[in-house]
């Protein structure tokens, strides 16, 4: 079994406009009263990793993947960007149990476009659905029949 305390710091010597291209932070480091590993670089893997690429419990970055993830590109247990997946996901592309976006696709789904068990949203389309236009087992207004067969034509009810 892994020692909890032991903590792990790397930081490459490459440099791209003088940001590391890796970084790695584990664990505390008591010289720098950290209690959690903080990563910056290109590429960074820590307890919080800050990065283009940024795989960490709380990530930031362009791609961000971890347990709180916020860039563009998110994979997550909670993400928020552009484009978000995961347990709660919030973007202009969503999609996750809780999905909150501009395009938002989960079990409960929440955006201009919405779809889900339940979806809320100007275009809805799902098993219990609210919005200007409906695709519901309920209802299914032609608006909603013909914006979803065009764009999301794996949608049927």
């Amino acid at each position: 079994m892994q020692n909890p305390s032991k903590s792990v710091r790397f930081q490459s010597v490459a440099k791209w406009w003088g940001i590391p291209l890796l970084a790695i932070a584990l664990g505390p480091d008591p010289e720098k009263n950290e209690v959690r590993g903080h990563a910056r670089g290109i590429i960074a893997i820590g307890d919080i990793a800050t990065g283009v690429l940024a795989i960490g419990g709380l990530a930031r970055g362009g791609i961000a993947i971890g347990g709180l993830a916020l860039g563009i590109i998110t994979l997550s247990g909670v993400g928020a960007g552009l484009v978000s997946l995961g347990g709660m996901a919030i973007g202009l592309l969503a999609i996750g149990g809780v999905a909150l976006g501009g395009v938002a696709m989960g079990g409960c789904a929440i955006g201009a476009v919405a779809v889900g068990g339940l979806a809320v949203g100007y275009y809805a389309c799902g098993g219990v659905a609210f919005g200007a236009h409906v695709l519901s087992s309920i209802a299914q207004s032609p608006e909603a029949v013909d914006f979803f067969e065009s764009w999301f034509p794996f949608v049927k009810m």
